[in-house]
């Protein structure tokens, strides 16, 4: 299958949660061995108008992001002339959209896009106009879904499909040394990590240990919460680690925290939860984890210190765990494999299969 993705700006260009998740949707579809095409903003030197590299085609459509005018302008034409059997775009910016739904009807190919929200989502003509064009709207979460629905996309073309995690990596990286209760987040303004300070507080007079994985400009003002609350000899700092690390120091910890008060899709916790973590995550209304931990036996969903405090006292009652495999439904093959059968849906919906 042919599949042209469109994206003004991708993770070469800038490194953001929507460009990410854009390039992972990607790759998922080039490690099945399809015929994957990007349509950008020229990231690479020279003047060559395409650029092959790890299986994938990129096509400079314009050469710069500041050429956006020409980007949107050329991008049907250029779109049409290769003849995709699906269309994907991002979602930002919205005349991309726009832009994409013309190439689309010009090929007859089914339309998809691709909105992952994490710097939020619009409310004027140009995304309302955006939420109606697609065939179909991926988001990462039902709450970013519930905020597309918002914007005026029809409720039945809106599917929400999560970050993927893989499996077998977790399962082939050895636990970390056992601490009891690990958070994960970049600590900035959103990471809220003083609530989980405080239940831990609450708690001095039990054995426990913690770990915080993450940098970012509040780690300081939260080492000296830490400290203020006499509990910063029982916590590790650890900075950012590696992928390898962070499954290392989750298969080694009993309970992940989530309290960050904004999040459309906690990948990070996923991770943890498939690692064999309880997981406890603290309600906000701007963030999807709840998702995660609803129905889930070995899930808490708090929505004050106290309870978080409650929460992490009843974890210690169940058994480690160093991997959970109920979680196969997020693993990279399921996820790509939902992502295909969109597409031939559409196609057959179409009439083209």
């Amino acid at each position: 299958m042919r599949v042209a993705f469109v994206s003004a700006e991708t993770a070469h260009h800038r490194d953001t949660e929507t460009n990410r998740r854009f390039r992972t949707v990607v790759d998922l579809l080039e490690s099945r061995g399809h015929d994957v095409h990007v349509f950008c903003t020229q990231f690479w030197p020279g003047e060559r108008a395409t650029l092959d590299r790890d299986g994938i085609t990129y096509h400079g459509v314009s050469t710069g992001l500041e050429a956006r005018r020409s980007f949107l302008l050329r991008l049907p034409f250029v779109l049409a002339r290769a003849q995709p059997d699906v269309i994907h775009a991002s979602a930002r910016p919205p005349g991309q959209v726009l832009a994409a739904s013309v190439a689309a009807s010009f090929a007859r190919a089914p339309f998809v896009v691709e909105w992952y929200g994490d710097d939020g989502i619009a409310d004027d003509r140009w995304t309302q106009l955006a939420t109606g064009r697609p065939d179909r709207i991926v988001t990462p979460s039902e709450l970013v879904g519930t905020w597309v629905r918002e914007r005026g996309a029809d409720g039945s073309v809106v599917d929400a499909v999560p970050n993927p995690i893989d499996l077998e990596r977790i399962e082939a990286v050895p636990p970390d040394d056992r601490v009891d209760v690990i958070y994960a987040r970049r600590l900035d303004e959103g990471a809220n990590l003083e609530s989980l300070l405080l239940a831990l507080a609450e708690l001095r007079r039990r054995g426990w240990r913690a770990t915080v994985v993450g940098d970012g400009p509040e780690r300081d003002a939260y080492e000296r919460l830490a400290s203020d609350l006499r509990i910063d000899d029982r916590i590790t700092f650890a900075g950012d680690l590696s992928l390898e690390d962070r499954i290392a120091a989750y298969r080694g910890a009993h309970v992940f925290a989530q309290t960050a008060e904004r999040c459309v899709f906690p990948t990070e916790l996923l991770r943890g939860l498939a690692c064999g973590c309880v997981g406890i995550v603290e309600y906000h209304a701007n963030s999807s984890a709840h998702e995660l931990v609803e129905g889930w036996e070995r899930g808490f969903r708090t929505t004050s210190e106290e309870e978080l405090t409650d929460a992490i006292r009843a974890a210690g009652d169940l058994e480690h765990r160093t991997l959970e495999e109920g979680f196969a439904d997020y693993d990279r093959d399921a996820i790509a494999s939902r992502y295909l059968e969109q597409y031939r849906t559409l196609q057959d919906e179409r009439g083209m299969l």
